[in-house]
């Protein structure tokens, strides 16, 4: 029959989810420190014997039986070793019983603290086994609790916490609700395993694409580039290594199911899904999309593409508060100035929409910058920077309603601008 002792060993096994030889070993480390805490030293030799059908624990004195002792610690004589045990002999160990009756109180309270240490040590030993293979993998947790902005996690084995810069803006978080999560890295810490977790990383959607999109998982379809502005929009790039096989309606499907439960598991963000290309040109143009693109001049040395579009597809190639072409620029790779079209030289382009040899062999003009407008203060122009709105060229055809959708531009401010802009003419 088990002991009560045993019992709780194993409760205790079953509570922490850790294997039973690992919280035996720590009692056993334990009743040692214990032992030599009040009767022993530290440079005994103790083994501990655990017994099924005790509530006690054997303490053991092992010692070296020789000729000659030299340390009475871990040694003992044959004439003495002899007089415990007749049939030794020397080179053999003798382990003699020295269970005490009893500990003192700070013998066993340091016991509970060296218990206490390595169940934790253990602890986090296991976390970072279990989690450290599934760096880079989507997640299911559920939410234990709300903490004002601090949101903690559980992931079955551990709680741990989402950071807000990680969590998609304006989402609402409650106990009990279930999310799906992107683990990005497992980091080992003195403080134990330190998973990074994120609501916010693109991957995150180019994992839940692969959930809900069979192409994606098998390969025919591959995710290329994901750009987000989490909670508000997303681009994914996307090709297909089928030619039976169109990527972008696989990614929506049918009624757009599937992008929709995406977008679902990502409280409503928008997702805008783009043939990806291997012509910079192409690829940057289907990025920018819904705005249709007259022309674009790729500046290769810079990694800058200037994109000339009609008046009236202006706002849409910039976007509210120039998140289309931000994303679009995050996607590609390239930095992206939209140019009105109507500025664009007959000289530049030919009838077939190329640039002509005349225009390659032309020599640079002067870029005019938004700071060189009269009456533009540097306020103006740190504001429209942040929409990579730089140069002169960038803001023609843009009304004040235009100016107004940019973020911190004041219905005054988008006066001066027009009002600038026509001086400049």
């Amino acid at each position: 029959m088990q002991s009560q002792f045993l019992s709780a060993l194993n409760e205790l096994c079953d509570e922490k989810n850790l294997p039973k030889e690992t919280v035996i070993e720590t009692v056993k480390a334990a009743l040692r420190a214990a032992y030599r805490k009040d009767y022993g030293n530290k440079e005994q030799n103790i083994e501990i014997q655990l017994s099924d059908g005790s509530n006690f624990a054997t303490v053991l004195l092992v010692q070296e039986i020789v000729k000659e002792v030299e340390d009475e610690d871990t040694q003992i004589s044959l004439k003495d070793a002899k007089k415990i045990k007749k049939t030794v002999k020397v080179g053999d160990e003798l382990k003699t019983d020295v269970t005490p009756v009893s500990y003192g109180r700070i013998a066993a309270q340091s016991a509970k603290q060296v218990i206490i240490q390595r169940l934790q040590e253990a602890e986090r030993d296991m976390m970072y086994e279990t989690f450290k293979d599934r760096e880079n993998e989507l997640i299911n947790a559920l939410i234990h609790r709300v903490d004002d902005r601090n949101v903690y996690v559980d992931l079955g084995t551990i709680t741990t916490f989402l950071p807000p810069d990680q969590q998609i803006p304006g989402e609402r978080y409650y106990g009990g609700q279930r999310i799906k999560l992107y683990l990005d890295k497992v980091i080992k810490t003195t403080k134990g395993p330190q998973l990074l977790i994120s609501r916010t990383h693109p991957s995150l959607v180019k994992k839940l694409l692969e959930l809900e999109i069979p192409e994606i998982k098998d390969g025919v379809v591959e995710v290329k580039e994901v750009a987000r502005d989490p909670g508000v929009r997303c681009k994914v790039a996307v090709s297909s290594n089928d030619e039976k096989v169109d990527p972008i309606g696989a990614c929506v499907g049918q009624k757009g199911v599937r992008i929709q439960a995406v977008m679902d598991e990502l409280s409503g963000e928008r997702i805008d899904v783009i043939q990806y290309s291997d012509e910079a040109a192409k690829f940057i143009s289907a990025s920018l999309s819904p705005a249709k693109v007259t022309h674009i001049k790729l500046l290769e040395d810079q990694k800058r593409a200037q994109v000339f579009v009609a008046p009236d597809q202006r706002p849409l190639a910039i976007g509210k508060q120039g998140q289309n072409v931000r994303l679009a620029s995050y996607l590609t790779g390239w930095e992206i100035d939209i140019m009105d079209a109507v500025e664009l030289s007959e000289k530049a382009v030919s009838a077939d929409g190329k640039p002509s040899k005349s225009a390659a062999a032309a020599p640079k003009e002067t870029v005019a910058h938004v700071q060189d407008l009269e009456s533009i203060t540097d306020e103006i122009v740190e504001k429209l920077a942040k929409v990579n709105l730089v140069e002169v060229e960038q803001l023609k055809g843009l009304s004040s309603k235009d100016f107004l959708s940019i973020e911190g531009i004041t219905e005054d401010e988008a006066k001066v601008i027009v009002k600038a802009l026509k001086k400049a003419k």
